[in-house]
């Protein structure tokens, strides 16, 4: 039993603080600029940007000290999952998976594009047992007890599986696995990883820098099995951006895809096309992977924890904000060892044995829940959230009535849509939003 201690219960920014035992951070996952973290006790909490409802708290403001989701107490969540601007969370008890944030392009799961700014049931995947959830930039997947694929959400280069570029507003089984038992899936931007019970690797969607592992730059509407790497079955997947990194069961971590900042680590800025054993790590036995936009993290079987790539703002966790080609050592204070590992866009979180939670990279949005929207290259502690947290654990309480605010906002009143050819320059606050590409076919916020 968690040891009971008194929180503070002093207030900021139009929240409380939540007072009760310490809770220990079970899992941890970071989004494009917000993070959300799992507590002991069912407790989900979430900061950081949250302009498209990504946080759950029923408006769109950002937060930047770990809130308590209010609308998911008492729901027995089980896992949580961030994609760029939107969450999804899963209660194995109710056997029902929720979203909510940015709706466009369906990756909500709910029939619509709509964005929600408070958790809402997806009726599709009501009653499945969930095994694993995976969500990338604008898609999601969900993984059965069984073994099936259902995905749901942006399809434009068939990062979806189902043999089409037809985007889908709820969940879809992929049928190209039928007969084969998945273990888990991975996401990135605009393509999709996956590992079978067998061992066997799979990439599909958008393939143009090898990160399908196919051995060419071309797209997949199905998954296409990854060639057998020197007989070695795959236990673990996971996608940056345009990058995929796999685990074999003896260990050994293999890069392939996009590498323009060093994000495959392999000493050199060389796109791979197909899976390339890690040297620099084949000493280490690798436990635990993360891709972020375009850095990558992996956790030894000892607790060691290695970055490496785009390090703009010291994401990559080593004290510079230098790009790194090669695994970098990550430092913890009373060299703590790292249980759990998630790498957002630019930010990325850890939790270490000792029931602390460090965060570090990009800040402007308070993702990293420090209280403040500063840049941080080494790993800092939550305070909020850690055992050794200089006040003790102090969880804020949203205040927001979510009963009272509108969770479902439709596209037209949150965006302008962005005009063909023919029509006028789309706009936004200060002219065209610098983080959607021209060829984008995407909203453009207003």
């Amino acid at each position: 039993m968690a040891e009971e201690v008194q929180m503070h219960s002093g207030s900021s920014s139009g929240s409380d603080a939540v007072s009760g035992p310490i809770r220990r951070v079970l899992l941890i996952s970071a989004g494009a600029s917000h993070s959300v973290a799992l507590l002991s006790g069912s407790v989900v909490c979430s900061w950081g940007r949250g302009e498209d409802g990504q946080l759950g708290h029923g408006d769109a403001e950002d937060r930047f000290s770990p809130t308590q989701l209010s609308a998911l107490d008492g729901h027995e969540i089980v896992s949580v999952t961030s994609g760029a601007d939107h969450t999804t969370a899963y209660s194995e008890s109710q056997l029902q998976v929720y979203s909510w944030g940015w709706g466009d392009f369906g990756r909500l799961g709910h029939g619509n594009s709509s964005d929600l700014f408070t958790p809402q049931p997806i009726k599709a995947l009501q009653g499945l047992r969930i095994k694993q959830i995976a969500c990338g930039d604008s898609h999601c997947l969900a993984v059965t007890m069984e073994g099936e694929v259902q995905s749901w959400g942006r399809n434009q280069n068939g990062q979806l599986g189902l043999g089409n570029t037809e985007d889908s507003l709820v969940p879809r089984k992929i049928e190209a696995f039928q007969g084969i038992s998945v273990k888990m899936v991975a996401a990135g931007a605009e393509h999709t990883a996956a590992v079978t019970e067998d061992g066997e690797l799979y990439g599909w969607g958008w393939g143009r820098y090898g990160n399908l592992g196919l051995g060419d730059r071309d797209d997949r509407l199905v998954p296409g099995k990854v060639s057998t790497i020197q007989g070695e079955k795959m236990v673990l997947v996971a996608c940056g951006w345009r990058h995929t990194i796999s685990v074999s069961s003896s260990g050994s971590i293999y890069t392939y895809g996009w590498s323009k900042y060093g994000q495959l680590g392999h000493g050199d800025f060389e796109d791979h096309l197909i899976p390339q054993k890690l040297e620099a790590l084949r000493e280490h036995r690798i436990s635990q992977i993360s891709g972020g936009w375009r850095h990558t993290m992996a956790v030894t079987a000892d607790g060691k924890l290695y970055g490496w790539g785009w390090n703009k703002f010291g994401q990559v966790g080593v004290g510079n904000n230098v790009d790194h080609c090669s695994p970098v050592q990550v430092k913890f204070p009373l060299d703590q060892k790292v249980v759990n590992i998630s790498c957002g866009w630019r930010h990325t979180l850890a939790v270490t044995e000792r029931q602390n939670v460090f965060s570090w990279g990009r800040g402007t949005n308070g993702q990293l829940g420090h209280g403040d929207s500063v840049d941080r290259n080494i790993p800092k502690i939550i305070e909020a959230l850690s055992m050794d947290g200089s006040s003790g654990q102090h969880i804020e309480a949203s205040k927001v009535d979510v009963s009272s605010e509108k969770a479902w906002v439709s596209p037209t009143e949150r965006y302008a849509v962005v005009p063909n050819e023919n029509s006028a320059e789309p706009f936004g606050h200060n002219g065209n939003d610098v983080n959607v590409p021209e060829t984008d076919v995407k909203r453009i916020k207003i």
